[in-house]
């Protein structure tokens, strides 16, 4: 029996008097488990492909992860006074994408990785066109969820989130950054390369993230394209401080292959400069972030909090 959804006043409950990040980013997490569980296909009684299907998209979107994109969706929207559920709605969109494109990076044909979050990758529990399927369904149910009446009243809205997100996971974004990923692999990339794929491949989601937060609480541009800078800075952040962890092998808390990245000659800043100028770079990203949000004053320690928790994850694989 699927677990009760979360109304915007119960998630502002439960969000309310939250110190710490951890708890703050457990609560989100947990809103956006429950609107995935009534959002994704249950499988039916029996057998056939459409149940094979459904098992593969809920092990996929609902095999845990820390969900730190929709809590950058969610505490933006809060930050600009938006606490009602549409932001959890498109919080979980948005992790459909994400989920559909981990799938698709698994694969033999991108990196072929064993090991997501913990536990076998979709192409290992179940095999590599159900996996390619369970990936294309969830990537079409992120669109299906943000046209949804339901997920905000005003339909110029909806557009607008359609089109950022399609841009932010499209050629323009994501998936551009992914073919560069590939097609740079084996040979020492530029700095430049490196930042140009950070920036597509994991910054413009973030940064979609943060806009879409600052959308549904109606602010103005200057709001939005504050909000978006905050979301490209942390998500270049975010992944410089993976690329970290990846390079000082730290399986358990990646969740996948350690020291998988540098093995298949990835182009990341740290083949690209080394450690210590990848250190840098998280140090002034972090600061970017800081600056972006410092209008915000104490209704963007939520995201200053994400901020410190990234710095912390990098720092973490120095021995510092």
């Amino acid at each position: 029996m699927p677990a009760r959804r979360l109304t915007g006043s119960s998630f502002a409950a439960i969000s309310e008097g939250m110190d710490t990040f951890a708890e703050r980013l457990a609560a989100t997490a947990a809103a956006v488990e429950v609107e995935l569980d009534f959002a994704l296909p249950m499988p039916e009684a029996g057998s056939g492909l459409g149940v094979r299907l459904a098992e593969a998209m809920r092990y996929a979107a609902l095999s845990g992860g820390k969900r730190v994109r929709p809590y950058v969706l969610v505490e933006t929207a809060a930050a600009f006074g938006c606490t009602d559920t549409s932001p959890v709605r498109v919080a979980a969109a948005l992790e459909c994408l994400h989920c559909y494109s981990l799938v698709h990076d698994d694969l033999p044909a991108m990196d072929d990785d064993d090991l997501r979050r913990g536990r076998p990758t979709v192409h290992r529990a179940f095999d590599e066109a159900t996996a390619i399927l369970a990936g294309d369904a969830l990537l079409t149910k992120a669109f299906e969820l943000l046209a949804a009446p339901r997920t905000h009243a005003d339909p110029e809205v909806r557009v607008s989130l359609v089109a950022l997100l399609a841009i932010a996971a499209g050629d323009r974004g994501m998936i551009g950054g992914q073919m560069l990923d590939m097609a740079g692999e084996g040979r020492v990339p530029t700095i430049a390369e490196a930042e140009r794929i950070r920036a597509l491949k994991t910054s413009a989601l973030f940064g979609f993230a943060a806009e879409a937060g600052a959308v549904l609480g109606g602010v103005d541009m200057a709001g939005r394209r504050a909000a978006w800078g905050f979301g490209l800075a942390f998500g270049d952040a975010f992944q410089i401080a993976d690329d970290l962890l990846d390079h000082a092998g730290d399986t358990a808390t990646l969740g996948k292959a350690e020291t998988k990245d540098a093995a298949r000659g990835k182009p990341t800043l740290i083949a690209a400069a080394g450690r210590a100028a990848a250190e840098a770079r998280l140090r002034e990203a972090v600061a970017e972030g800081v600056a972006y949000i410092a209008p915000f004053g104490a209704a963007g320690d939520g995201l200053r909090a994400a901020l410190a928790f990234v710095s912390a994850r990098g720092v973490s694989t120095t021995g510092a």
